[in-house]
């Protein structure tokens, strides 16, 4: 395995999506970022392709390529997340056109020829949405599965349930194929489902925080976990609502921040009351393999720590 990681983060912003796409995009050494892929998912693809952009450009980062990606799931209709997100997908934030234009190319293409050209194991993969694009890349072209150095992605629920219906996680119901194909491909797996999230919450003290910062991307990210907060799910909640998607650029910054447990990871795709849930498996004498790490444990703590931090340098 190559001692330096490059990335991809393949994500549908999306406020949480934006709040990791800052984490990430502050630390270009840390983190070193080859290109951010778009996917339809907490909206539609044309409004997660611009979203990428924005954030793009307030982090000032506008030499990273962003690639649009698949425009539906692989085969289930659309399920749009606006409701939650706003009608944006970046909440009440300001929306404007970015400067600069999305790469020419299918995001689909860029993860194909990336991993193909670039050192086996030296490129990681972050997906923070529907797995759409990592899927459809590794059904046409096997061959990158073995050349991943690794897929760290949020979704999936044990312990919590589901956030969409009473079994599935948001990502994975969106496109559980996807999810599936990804998840019993032959490459390593970090999986951060809702029973990690869910402990790292934007409580007011840490949003107070952030807040003293008084920088743009600073501004936006107290903005986005503001509105967050207001939502009906969470209003009422005095820890504030859960930072999911940072947590998969966390743990790649900062895995000592998190516990794992070797699992089996399988989704379900047949049945249409329990569609998108996720059946996780400890147990070595019942599973097939034990190839994806479930996180059970997250330092909220440490992981706003790091998101201030990062935010000092943008």
């Amino acid at each position: 395995m190559p001692t330096r990681r490059n990335f991809i983060l393949d994500c549908d912003p999306g406020v949480d999506d934006a709040v990791a796409l800052l984490l990430a995009l502050a630390s270009p050494e840390e983190l070193p970022l080859l290109a951010i892929t778009t996917v339809a998912g907490n909206v539609g693809p044309g409004l997660t392709a611009r979203n990428a952009r924005l954030i793009r450009q307030i982090a000032g980062q506008e030499h990273i390529p962003v690639f649009a990606g698949c425009q539906r799931p692989m085969l289930r209709a659309p399920v749009e997340a606006s409701h939650f997100h706003g009608a944006s997908g970046l909440g009440s934030l300001d929306i404007f056109e970015p400067r600069a234009p999305l790469a020419p190319g299918h995001a689909v293409q860029c993860i194909i020829d990336t991993l193909l050209h670039e050192p086996a194991g030296s490129v990681s993969l972050l997906v923070t949405g529907p797995m759409t694009n990592v899927a459809v890349a590794m059904v046409l072209e096997p061959a990158i599965v073995p050349r991943i150095g690794e897929i760290i992605f949020m979704g999936g629920a044990r312990l919590e349930g589901g956030n969409i219906t009473a079994s599935a996680e948001y990502n994975m119901y969106a496109d559980p194929h996807a999810a599936q194909v990804v998840c019993s491909a032959a490459c390593p797996r970090v999986a951060l489902g809702l029973d990690a999230t869910h402990q790292v919450r934007a409580t007011p003290a840490r949003i107070a925080r952030l807040s003293g910062i008084k920088t743009v991307a600073a501004n936006a990210v107290v903005q986005l976990l503001e509105f967050c907060n207001q939502l009906a799910a969470y209003s009422d909640d005095a820890q504030g609502g859960p930072l999911h998607d940072p947590c998969t650029v966390a743990f790649a910054l900062r895995p000592d921040l998190f516990k794992t447990r070797a699992c089996q990871l399988r989704v379900e795709c047949a049945s249409e009351l329990t569609l998108g849930h996720t059946a996780v498996e400890f147990r070595a004498d019942v599973a097939d393999a034990l190839d994806t790490r479930w996180v059970t444990q997250a330092d909220a703590d440490g992981i706003f720590d790091l998101l201030e931090q990062a935010l000092r340098r943008l």
